[in-house]
């Protein structure tokens, strides 16, 4: 059976607190508030330009400008490299991530091609939905694969729990029916500017991440997975062993997945290529189909 989630907030709270104690620098209050750091302007959200197919045009001023671009990994695969790992031939469930970067996709051909599970972009930030969602999360159910959405995290524009809000109401709710993997939660680098981090210190991230998890997890009862690598883990949350109750998708794109970020015994998820015989990114989960369908009903 899994931790129950109040207990595994509890743990998050307890290594917050620590972690005050031993660095009682001011950040954010409650962790849903974004650094205070300036920032080129942006234009409201009303403002956003985007095209018939609700794709968005890019912009200079817009915030979400490429955002149908920002898939599971594409800014791993700019800073890390390695896109085509090539994992030995695994036993275990295989599965794909896509976005509406993929388009409308035929779930029928990806089952007959051995998929097992999928992961499908909901949102990201507060201001864009993927326009393909309804197809590519509602076919891949129908065509049997067990799926569920992810949120690319945009801690640059507004909190963790604002965020977490956006992305229930739109694709993220998880629902106990057998076939619903609980809510993903990207964490990568920023595709908006230079600072890999979006402008958060290491303390005001792992605020944000908390902010995002608590919420979550009170209007849904699961907690949420968390996509990451190991490097910008280390990088932007000083490799915070404080998540370590949520299931852990990690980005490796190579034969091995190597260390992975502290606290975590063992990945979830593996993203292992950008490419193959699968659209979008290519995934393994760590153990068999029982287990996997024991994770869509919270057991």
């Amino acid at each position: 059976m899994l931790l129950p989630v109040r207990r595994a907030l509890a743990a998050v709270a307890s290594c917050s607190l620590i972690a005050t104690a031993l660095a009682p620098a001011a950040t954010a209050a409650a962790g849903d508030a974004v650094s205070s750091a300036p920032r080129e302007p942006i234009a409201p959200v009303s403002a956003r330009p985007s095209t018939a197919d609700g794709h968005r045009t890019a912009h200079p001023m817009d915030p979400y400008a490429n955002a149908d671009e920002h898939y599971a990994g594409s800014q791993i695969a700019k800073y890390e490299g390695g896109l085509h790992g090539k994992p030995p031939k695994l036993h275990r469930p295989l599965g794909n991530d896509v976005s509406g970067w993929q388009g409308e996709v035929n779930w029928y051909l990806v089952s007959e091609k051995g998929a097992r599970f999928s992961y499908v972009k909901a949102t990201e930030g507060t201001g864009y939905r993927n326009p393909h969602f309804s197809q590519q999360y509602d076919g891949a159910a129908r065509a049997g694969l067990i799926r569920g959405a992810y949120h690319f995290a945009r801690p640059d524009l507004s909190g963790g729990g604002t965020q977490a809000k956006f992305f229930v109401r739109h694709g993220g709710q998880w629902r106990n029916d057998g076939r619903t993997l609980p809510g993903a939660l990207d964490m990568e680098y920023n595709p908006y500017g230079t600072d890999k981090c979006y402008g958060l210190t290491q303390r005001q991230m792992r605020s944000w991440i908390r902010a995002f998890v608590r919420v979550y997890a009170d209007r849904t009862g699961r907690l949420p997975v968390i996509y990451t690598s190991t490097s910008w883990w280390k990088l932007c949350t000083g490799n915070s062993g404080a998540f370590a109750h949520s299931p852990l998708w990690v980005a490796r794109y190579n034969t091995y997945i190597g260390a992975l970020p502290k606290g975590w015994e063992r990945h979830t998820f593996w993203q292992f290529s950008d490419s193959g015989s699968l659209p979008g990114d290519q995934n393994y989960f760590h153990s068999s189909m029982r287990t996997l369908r024991r994770l869509a009903t919270g057991w």
